[in-house]
């Protein structure tokens, strides 16, 4: 396993930045409407409402991030 001081400087590129922020981008669009489009759209905005809709573009973007470095560091294989 990586140390944790050497995946920074990975989940830091510009070009890593930009293709997980698109995906979170995309995705917590996605399910802001699809979990909390009734509320928005009934104008209905409860005290909650701004964590979930902050939640549903964070998941994406840390599970987008984890796939982003399982592709950098793959695991080791043992000898056969």
């Amino acid at each position: 396993m990586a140390r944790p001081t050497s995946l920074v400087p990975v989940l830091t590129q510009p070009r890593h930045l930009i293709r997980t922020g698109v995906i979170a981008a995309v995705v917590g669009a996605w399910l802001t409407a699809i979990n909390e489009g009734d509320q928005i759209l009934d104008w209905n905005f409860g005290h909650l409402l701004p964590l979930k809709v902050v939640l549903n573009f964070l998941t994406p973007f840390v599970v987008a991030n984890l796939g982003l470095l399982a592709g950098q560091y793959p695991p080791k294989r043992k000898p056969s």
